[in-house]
């Protein structure tokens, strides 16, 4: 590279911060230039997860940002140089409708409530799941926007991503960044804009969808009771990649001409980059899709359960007096052996509650006994979902390469999975690849990366390699501390 980008070094030495929403927990890091060097630390983490509002499931926007706003005012008491910018990664597909008073109308439902049902359903009738698969590219799951949009009772009341409106409640403009829109199922490829007759054909307001625009843009500066601390007097809100799996692949310090990706979160997304979409029928059915990714180009992947099915297993086992640490689980679980696979992917794992159960209910129906859900027996279950995991992972990465037509020779694996070792090996053995331990943070590695490329990009669009470029920076500092 050459000019501003080849630099190793932030031309701005003030501080910057990414906020990464999980599905499990929330975080805000600082990322500051230390004896010019960069050094990323998590100054706040909260747990986070969806709640029960009678049939309904919601995530808790009030507390999230409380939270945020507790984390943004440590970061400014570590940064007393000042901070340069913020920007906000996070899941797909939940939104926020606002009232005229551009207040939220109430807490965000969460992807997996089932009022999407009926309506996928109904949408099924008006446009074919192929056909909406090759207009935009997206898998036509029901989690997406567009059939949530179709639930609401307000369908004309503004609406906003929730990394967006984060950025928005700091103070920025109602946007949809691109990234992220494209797991609405409503953005055509070709555009990289709204697609106008998705929305006329299935009778989605178009005026209440915010304009759309790339990562790297920038959305103003912090506003309200925030912008009276010294640190952000002068803090522009940048949109990064906003979708926390563009943020990850971001975070990759090298090409993948030759290799896949996993992010190994609550989900696990396993696949490559690609120059132009995949929309033909194979590519659907084998539930792949196309989603934007920062600097151009697509990542094309498959969604994956992940460790979600752990986290709901643990969660259950803390609830009945049978607490566990994830290492200690893993480290037991090497010691197991698993009687059988199960569908990972399976419907009923997708829901929350009674993990065991479910995964029990797997088992036999495939012929095999099922697993007494009893103190002793949890690295087991463990030993099976990673096994699953693995063996998902594999037949994922098969199709990948059937349909790009060529051989992958290794896979980087990134977020909370590239911590275990055991999904690790397993992952190598059932895939025969090379697998690289990639960061567990790597969604903030690709915020910040995103942030210090549109920073010194002169105002010009992002391009894959200055912010390849900026994420390797960042990595080969060793700088992330958890």
């Amino acid at each position: 590279m050459s000019g501003p980008a080849a630099s190793t070094e932030a031309s701005d030495k003030r501080a910057r911060v990414a906020i990464d929403l999980g599905a499990e927990s929330c975080r805000v890091s600082l990322l500051r230039w230390i004896a010019g060097k960069p050094q990323i630390e998590l100054v706040h983490r909260m747990p986070n997860g969806p709640v029960h509002d009678g049939q309904s499931l919601h995530w808790p926007l009030s507390r999230i940002l409380a939270g945020l706003d507790e984390g943004l005012r440590k970061a400014a008491e570590a940064a007393p140089d000042g901070i340069a910018s913020i920007g906000v990664d996070g899941w797909a597909v939940d939104y926020v409708r606002l009232g005229a008073d551009g207040k939220p109308l109430g807490e965000p439902f969460c992807y997996r409530d089932e009022r999407t049902v009926a309506t996928k359903q109904h949408a099924d009738k008006i446009i074919s799941p192929e056909a909406l698969f090759a207009r935009t590219g997206a898998q036509p799951l029901r989690i997406n926007s567009l059939y949530q949009l179709l639930a609401d009772t307000d369908t004309h009341a503004p609406w906003v991503c929730l990394p967006e409106y984060i950025l928005h409640w700091l103070g920025g403009r109602r946007v949809a960044e691109y990234t992220n829109a494209t797991h609405t199922g409503l953005i055509d490829p070709a555009t990289g804009d709204w697609a106008e007759d998705l929305f006329r054909t299935l009778g989605i307001p178009r005026e209440a969808a915010p304009p759309v625009v790339p990562a790297g843009a920038t959305l103003g500066r912090v506003q309200g009771p925030l912008s009276r601390l010294a640190a952000f007097s002068d803090c522009t809100l940048i949109a990064p990649a906003c979708h926390d799996t563009a943020s990850a692949i971001a975070g990759i310090p090298t090409a993948l001409a030759t290799g896949a990706y996993i992010a190994s979160g609550t989900w696990s997304l396993v696949g490559t980059l690609i120059p132009k979409p995949i929309t033909q029928t194979e590519a659907m059915q084998a539930r792949y899709t196309n989603q934007g990714a920062a600097g151009g180009g697509f990542c094309f992947h498959t969604n994956v359960n992940g460790m979600w099915l752990i986290k709901q297993c643990m969660d259950g086992w803390a609830a009945e007096g049978r607490p566990w640490q994830i290492e200690e689980l893993v480290r037991q679980a090497t010691e197991r052996k698993a009687p059988a696979t199960i569908n990972v992917d399976a419907e009923s794992l997708l829901l929350d509650g009674e993990m065991p159960a479910r995964i029990n209910a797997e088992l036999t129906s495939t012929g095999h006994a099922a697993i007494p859900d009893i103190a002793g027996n949890e690295p087991l279950f463990a030993r099976i979902i990673f096994e699953s995991l693995a063996a998902r992972y594999a037949s994922a990465l098969d199709q990948l390469q059937q349909m790009l037509g060529r051989r992958l020779d290794r896979i980087h694996v990134l977020g909370g999975g590239s911590r275990n070792k055991l999904l690790l090996d397993l992952t190598a053995q059932r895939t025969g690849m090379a697998v690289e331990a990639g960061e567990a943070e790597s969604s903030t590695i690709g915020n910040f990366a995103v942030q210090l490329a549109s920073a010194h990009g002169a105002g010009q669009r992002l391009t894959t390699e200055s912010v390849r470029h900026w994420a390797a920076v960042l990595c080969s500092a060793g700088s992330a501390k958890a």
